[in-house]
């Protein structure tokens, strides 16, 4: 934990239920996210993460517990409560318009419009205002873009990934999620986002990170979280020393 991590959770998720069917797919997991932190969230496929992930998210709602903003409980029913109450999440698919430029992807159902009196949909849109800003985190973030008013997809998959980051830390106040976020890039773009997590951390914002390399957990986590079948198994502070123990936690193994 950095130096800018808060003595209090920013998040903390209570005893968190969730089933799809027959399928119990949480079975009361509670874990704690602080500022100036990365918390990996660990686990085999079917652990429960990315169900976790979305809970937190508001893209499922919990069956049973509850989740806390800075002490707060808080009731998440959807994506965009989940976001107005400072909450971003990027997902493995990313979600990124391919036809659009980073800056319209940043505030694409989110405009800056004006005047505000008048319904959304009669406003007029703050084209330069949005570019600015967006440009202004991409300079922030050390985000190498080739053009930066070219669709996103003629970039790269490591700048992709970027933008979805930076878009995520333009409105996020109080936690970030990034699921497999290096999954499929190479070793240079993996270190870019690597970097860009990193500088996250240090700027004060909690984040949760679901990945399945080891290697990077060791280097960027504070703490990690393991869960399995649906339970959370355990609790570590990452370490090269304790990195067998981490993975036999994964896989219900003995050390």
């Amino acid at each position: 934990m950095t130096a800018a991590a808060s003595a209090s959770p920013v998040l903390a998720v209570r005893n968190a239920e969730k089933r799809f069917g027959a399928v119990h797919a949480l079975k009361g997991v509670s874990l704690e996210a602080y500022r100036g932190e990365v918390l990996a969230l660990l686990g085999d496929n079917g652990a429960g993460k990315s169900t976790l992930v979305k809970c937190i998210s508001g893209v499922h709602g919990l069956d049973g517990g509850e989740i806390e903003l800075d002490g707060q409980r808080t009731a998440i029913h959807n994506p965009a409560a989940a976001r107005s109450a400072g909450i971003e999440t990027v997902y493995q698919d990313l979600a990124l318009f391919d036809n659009l430029t980073p800056a319209q992807n940043f505030y694409c159902g989110r405009e800056l419009s004006f005047p505000s009196w008048l319904p959304r949909g009669m406003r007029l849109l703050r084209r330069r205002a949005m570019d600015q800003e967006a440009a202004a985190v991409i300079e922030r973030l050390k985000v190498r873009l080739p053009r930066f008013d070219a669709p996103v997809a003629l970039m790269s998959g490591g700048q992709r990934q970027a933008i979805a980051v930076a878009r995520a830390t333009v409105f996020a106040r109080k936690v970030v999620m990034l699921d497999e976020p290096t999954a499929a890039l190479g070793l240079r773009e993996a270190r870019k986002v690597l970097d860009l997590i990193a500088q996250l951390r240090d700027e004060g914002n909690a984040v949760i990170l679901i990945t399945h390399n080891m290697e990077h957990v060791v280097e960027l986590a504070d703490r990690a979280v393991v869960l399995r079948q649906g339970r959370k198994v355990g609790e570590l502070k990452p370490s090269k020393a304790n990195q067998h123990e981490l993975v036999s936690l994964i896989v219900g193994a003995e050390a």
